[in-house]
């Protein structure tokens, strides 16, 4: 890597960026999707938890990985050294023009909902339905001006927001349990009603889920930034996971003690829901305070960790030179911060929640299969030496591939979900002739540097 970012990114922090970009919106916006499809306590507690194994799955084997390739950039990396520059280069294309800006537009719609929702304004109704989407576009401006003035701001509010956040939602789950339960006990039974469990529509909910776990991959991509990574980069993804799987099935758990599945169905802002029950408007605007910490965070996370992917791009000449600048006052990426903004402003002033999300997990998840199963080429290597190794190799890293394909071929297969997804992978491919007409044209007899002016 020519242009070096400096290591201030302690374990602490580094955690806090993995379970700050993963606990955003998800949490607070699914679970009525997932209980809509999967409209029984057991199959939507069920796939609760198959989410967050494959989520462990993958951080168990990119933990691995990423101990080994401990740079800047992440998944981009690893897609790089295990299957070569094409992929790496789709997976940055998809990135521009998909993912990252998807995923700032649907984090922040949710952010400025939930602020309309705690000072007494219904989002759902004009204006308000219109001023979601400007609130949400000045979230992600001032969450880049965070990361543009240095990665100790962007961690110091990761750390605050990330405390915050998991400590309201906590609270909100326990005292759900303490207050639902043993009352609420009816509300698991039947676990598995007439109807509502069928293989497309498992497929169609573990998408949604996979949209609140996402995030548990970003750490990677600032692992450039990270002290003492070979042991700490593994460490804090492994961690941060894990905190992120408990509080996750907790929450839903406290969902069902306070609502039955029919109501919890019916309630996209569910927290909300929940507190009015528990405490009444107080409870409203503490949950709104508290899912507006959250997904503040999550933008300030995405808006740390995402232009990191364009800036390594850049720096190995995959991407216009320009984007590796690092700013010389403030040693960020500048360049790459304000591009990822513009296009997170962009995405998220035309487009819905729903829409956003739904592109977003369609669009990583090929990427994320393509980074897990890097381990595969990557462990032939005579010199592969990494500081952790997966345990329960070749099957964990296994299932995760074999999951998102189910993933993809079911949303193919489904009428609701087939023209989006085949839209969405049309997309990503276009990106094929992109690389042969740019810098795949060009790698033949050019050095780095003179890619990196294309």
């Amino acid at each position: 890597m020519r242009n070096e970012l400096p290591r201030r990114l302690g374990l602490f922090s580094a955690i806090a960026v993995l379970v700050g970009s993963t606990i955003g919106s998800g949490i607070f916006r699914s679970p009525a999707v997932i209980a809509d499809r999967l409209p029984g306590p057991l199959p939507m507690l069920s796939v609760w938890v198959a989410g967050g194994l494959l989520a462990l799955c993958g951080a168990l084997t990119l933990a691995e990985v990423a101990g080994a390739y401990p740079r800047t950039g992440g998944l981009f990396v690893f897609i790089r050294e295990g299957w070569g520059r094409l992929p790496a280069f789709l997976f940055g294309w998809a990135e521009l023009v998909l993912i990252r800006a998807a995923s700032l537009g649907a984090i922040s719609t949710t952010f400025a909902e939930y602020f309309f929702r705690a000072i007494g304004r219904e989002p759902s109704v004009a204006p308000y339905d219109d001023y979601v989407h400007y609130l949400a576009a000045v979230a992600i401006i001032v969450t880049a001006a965070f990361n543009y003035v240095g990665v100790r701001w962007g961690a110091l509010v990761q750390n605050l927001t990330t405390l915050a956040k998991y400590g309201g939602l906590l609270f909100i789950v326990l005292f759900a349990l303490a207050v639902g339960l043993p009352e609420g006990a009816a509300n698991f039974t039947p676990a598995v009603p007439p109807g509502s469990f069928t293989i497309s529509a498992f497929g169609l909910a573990l998408v949604s889920v996979l949209w609140a776990f996402d995030g548990w991959a970003d750490l990677s991509f600032v692992a450039g930034e990270v002290k003492d990574p070979r042991r700490n980069v593994p460490r804090a993804l492994i961690l941060g996971v894990t905190s992120v799987i408990v509080i996750y099935l907790l929450a839903n758990v406290a969902y069902l003690a306070i609502f039955p599945i029919d109501q919890l169905r019916q309630s996209p802002r569910i927290a909300a829901d929940v507190a009015m029950q528990l405490i009444g408007t107080a409870g409203v605007v503490f949950v709104g305070v508290t899912v507006m910490l959250s997904t503040f965070g999550t933008l300030n996370g995405t808006l740390l960790t995402s232009p990191r992917i364009f800036f390594a791009m850049a720096d190995d000449g995959l991407f216009f030179r320009k984007v590796a600048a690092v700013h010389p006052r403030y040693e960020t990426p500048y360049v790459a911060i304000a591009m990822t903004a513009a296009l997170g402003v962009i995405f998220v002033l035309f487009r819905t929640f729903e829409q956003l999300a739904d592109t977003f997990v369609t669009a990583i998840v090929p990427f994320y299969a393509l980074a897990v199963a890097s381990v595969f080429t990557l462990r032939k290597r005579a010199d592969w030496d990494p500081p952790f190794r997966t345990p329960l190799y070749p099957i964990v890293p296994l299932l995760f591939v074999l999951a998102t394909i189910f993933i993809l071929v079911n949303a193919i297969a489904d009428p609701t979900s087939r023209w989006p997804t085949v839209a969405v992978l049309g997309i990503i491919l276009v990106g094929v002739p992109v690389y042969y007409f740019t810098v795949g044209k060009r790698a033949a007899g050019n050095t780095p540097e003179d890619l990196g002016r294309v």
